[in-house]
């Protein structure tokens, strides 16, 4: 199976990840979701490069020194299947600029929970949270609905209130 692949950044700072509201593109899967930044890979583009590319395009900074966190699978029967190659970073340089697809904010890791976003991502921001070394996290959905995860070939159970995997 053919998978989109996508990139998708944390950038951190003061206790807080640079969030995207998704609020200004029609026809977008994640219309009022609270994402990070990133995108689609560009033809003959690796990961880092492509990560790199979407991050100074959407918010106007510079990585100096990402960190590649995991592979995200997703798999819904709405959409075609995706491979979200996951990074954070605490070093970059520019100044911030207006971004095209919503509004970029600060926000509070201990906040990040609380905000409109996919089931899913709770799984991750958790593993973010713990340090987990380089994951691999399958993520199910029927329609909106997260129905299975499976982490580093494990299924967990579908309980985010606390999570201990």
């Amino acid at each position: 199976m053919d998978l989109l692949q996508t990139t998708l950044c944390y950038l951190e700072k003061d206790g807080c990840y640079l969030m995207l509201h998704r609020v200004k593109k029609k026809n977008d899967v994640n219309h009022d979701k609270w994402v990070g930044v990133g995108g689609k890979f560009e033809p003959g583009e690796d990961a880092l490069g492509c990560v790199q590319r979407e991050v100074t395009e959407e918010t106007g900074l510079a990585m100096q020194a990402p960190i590649y966190r995991g592979i995200v699978d997703f798999y819904c029967d709405l959409w075609p299947a995706e491979r979200m190659h996951l990074y954070t970073c605490t070093q970059f340089t520019g100044t911030m600029t207006d971004c095209d697809e919503g509004t970029l904010e600060w926000v509070p890791k201990q906040a990040v929970q609380a905000l409109p976003i996919w089931q899913g991502d709770k799984i991750f921001f958790d593993l973010l949270a713990k340090d987990a070394p380089f994951f691999h996290l399958e993520l199910f959905y029927n329609g909106d609905t997260l129905i299975r995860a499976v982490l580093d070939g494990e299924e967990l159970p579908l309980q985010y209130a606390s999570c201990d995997y």
